[in-house]
């Protein structure tokens, strides 16, 4: 029962503080004069993602947690592939909402950049040789180029006005308050993170699952909600091109960072279930990729790319 709670309440706390988050964060983006879609694509991105990167970090720089640490690294991007987009389509199904006039080019653009450097990455897993782990350095410098260049392109979602930072309660609020929010509920997700996780991994034998199958199938969909439940956020709201800029922002963080520490401090090799996270992850891609080029993509495509997270969960016993 006690981890029954446990799972319910971190859940909870972690929906509760990502509330607050993208209510800072946005003004966290108009403070620094930050373009509203690189507050999806890199504030939030790395915000939400950091504490995942740093706990993949001390996975692969701890001899005994290697497997945990490379199965970190590929479950991510699976995840926010298929659930990620899965939950905005849906959502926006339930709510009986079409896709809003979005800027179809930059998430084109966004998921070309993961699509290049996921193949390189998952190509990596199945080569041999002296000098691989240099590439992790790479890997940083690729990211360093991509937010850059998302500063750059600045860009207006062109959604709702900001509502008022709850921590000040003030619709132009100085720096501090908003820092202070930011910060404050990263560490709530972060700690709250890492409870749901340790559930989950007390979950798995209870259910008869093997470490593999919770470190791919369960681990990412927790260690990805904090990006989940933005996206949720932001859709109730109206904000769909901002859900849709964290989703794909932060999938080019887990395309380089935690691969990036992988490749520095592991020997990155793939195994069966590893390959298979990463050929189901670019098969995702690929297939929003090509509705965005055809001019489908909608509500229906996005919720469809959930059918990709069901095909990997049905395939990973058969590997």
């Amino acid at each position: 029962m006690l981890h029954l709670l446990l799972l319910i309440g971190s859940a909870l706390a972690i929906y509760l503080a990502c509330e607050l988050f993208v209510n800072a964060v946005e003004h966290l983006g108009r403070a620094l004069k930050i373009g509203t879609l690189a507050v999806g694509t890199v504030l939030a991105a790395i915000g939400t993602a950091l504490p995942e990167s740093v706990v993949t970090g001390v996975a692969v720089t701890n001899g005994n947690q290697h497997d945990i640490g490379v199965g970190a690294a590929m479950g991510g991007p699976l995840a926010l592939a298929t659930i990620g987009y899965g939950v905005i389509g849906v959502s926006l199904l339930l709510r009986r909402r079409r896709l809003p006039r979005i800027e179809t080019a930059r998430l084109g653009r966004d998921q070309g950049w993961f699509l290049m450097v996921f193949v390189v990455k998952v190509s990596l897993g199945l080569v041999a040789f002296a000098w691989k782990p240099w590439l992790g350095l790479l890997f940083f410098a690729v990211y360093a180029a991509y937010v850059v260049s998302e500063l750059r392109a600045g860009g207006d979602a062109g959604e709702h006005e900001l509502e008022p930072l709850r921590l000040s309660r003030s619709l132009t609020p100085s720096l501090a308050p908003v820092t202070v929010q930011t910060l404050a509920t990263l560490v709530v997700i972060f700690v709250a993170s890492q409870v749901f996780v340790a559930q989950l991994d007390w979950a798995g034998p209870q259910l008869g699952l093997s470490k593999a199958v919770v470190a791919l199938l369960l681990a990412p969909v927790a260690t990805e909600l904090p990006e989940v439940m933005n996206a949720l956020i932001w859709v109730r709201q109206g904000k769909t091109q901002l859900a849709l800029s964290n989703v794909s922002g932060s999938m080019m963080v887990q395309a380089t960072v935690p691969s990036g520490l992988g490749l520095l401090f592991t020997g990155w090799n793939f195994d069966g279930p590893l390959l298979l996270s990463g050929l189901v992850t670019t098969a995702a891609i690929v297939f929003l990729l090509l509705a965005l080029r055809q001019g489908r993509l909608g509500a229906p495509v996005l919720a469809a790319a959930g059918v990709f997270y069901a095909l990997f969960a049905v395939l990973l016993p058969v590997v």
